[in-house]
This record gives structure tokens, sequence and C-alpha cells, in this order.
């Protein structure tokens, strides 16, 4: 059996790394020949802590110079997506724009308890299912709970400033590496695939480069 280390780069706040985990859990199920050893890692799509937050619809329009009517089809588009993969993105529409500092900070902790991607998950579904404010340590804390893990360290850890290095590093690192856009795949610290590929395109790719490294 190969086992390949994936590095996942990502935002609480980017529907496609949400899309592209469950598209890499697809792919995977079709490759019962590798191992995999998953490592999340913090991106920030909305860096500025004190920037106002805003509806998402008119944030976006402005991003992408587009009308809100385009970008509410696209959004919609990506609703279909995600309810096809099983993921709630049923409130995507009504979220406002948030930063994610903290949330990835949550993430980093429930790492050590090997509970990364069951956060990362809950926190997905807060965002994109519920329109919850994830920047809010209140609904951090509802999502650790949700997963059952102890809101009272968790609260500890979001009144400090601990992990705050490590996510930091994180952001830092993956700039200085080139990558502006996420979800971004780094496998085994040498090949990278960028986006949210089809389960079809990830599983050739792995299966690509399982045989380079075998």
């Amino acid at each position: 059996m190969t086992t390949l280390k994936i590095d996942l780069v990502s935002d609480i706040a980017c529907p496609w790394c949400a899309v592209g985990y469950a598209r890499l859990e697809r792919a995977l199920a079709s490759l019962p020949e590798l191992k995999i050893e998953l490592e999340w890692h913090a991106f920030e799509l909305n860096p500025d802590k004190n920037a106002p937050q805003e509806p998402i619809l008119p944030a976006l329009s402005r991003k992408y110079g587009k009308s809100e009517a385009e970008m509410r089809q696209s959004q919609a588009y990506i609703m279909e997506v995600a309810a096809e993969l099983g993921l709630n993105f049923s409130k995507m529409q009504q979220r406002f724009t948030c930063n994610t500092f903290d949330a990835h900070r949550l993430v980093k902790w429930a790492e050590s308890q090997g509970q990364a991607t069951a956060m990362k998950m809950a926190l997905f579904t807060a965002y994109f299912g519920e329109a919850a404010d994830v920047s809010r340590h209140q609904v951090l804390l509802d999502c650790v709970a949700k997963l059952g893990l102890d809101v009272t360290t968790a609260a500890q850890i979001l009144a400090s400033d601990a992990h705050s290095e490590q996510v930091q590093q994180d952001i830092a690192r993956y700039q200085h590496a080139g990558i502006s856009s996420v979800p971004a795949f780094i496998i085994n610290n040498k090949y990278l695939i960028s986006g949210a590929q089809e389960p079809q395109q990830l599983a050739a790719a792995l299966r690509q480069i399982a045989a380079q490294v075998s």
C-alpha cells in the first residue's frame, strides 16, 4: 500500500474548499490501494479582522466585477454541487463576509485530538448551512459542543492567542509558495493539485502520483 501525504490549504469561508474535500473523499473511495495522511492548513480570503461585515452577494459582486444577479446564479450552482455531495449549503446566499482566523486556530487545536477534519466540516456547515458568523466565539464554541469536544478548553484557547503562530505560519508559508487561491492540495510536498477537481480527475492524479513514488 502506498502512503501519500496531502497538505490541504483552505479557508472556512471558501465554498469550493468544502466541495474539494468532499470530492477528495469520493476519489479516495475508489483508491483502496492508497493510504492518505491529511493535514489542513490555513488560508484567509478575508484577512482584515477589522473590516465591516457585509452581505455576501454585494461583496462578491464588487470583488469579481459582476452583477449581484450573476453572483446569485453562480452561488446557486455551487449549492447544487454541494447538495449532490451531501453538504449543507442551504443558507449560502444569506451569509455575511467574515474573518476566519480564530476558526483556523480552533482547527489547529482540534488537530491535536484527531478531530481537525470534523471541526473543519462543522465550521463549513455553520457558515454555509446556517449562515452563522464564524468569527464569533459563541458560534465557534457551538461547533465544539456539537463535536463533543471540551468547550471550556476551547473557550480558553479563543480567549488567548493559542495556535495563532501556527495559523500565521501557514498563511505566510503558502503565500510565499505562490498559492493565491484555494483549495490547494499539495501531495508529498512536491505535487500541486489546484481547485476542487472532479472525483475522477482527482483519483487519476493521485493514482499517477502514487505510481511515481511507489
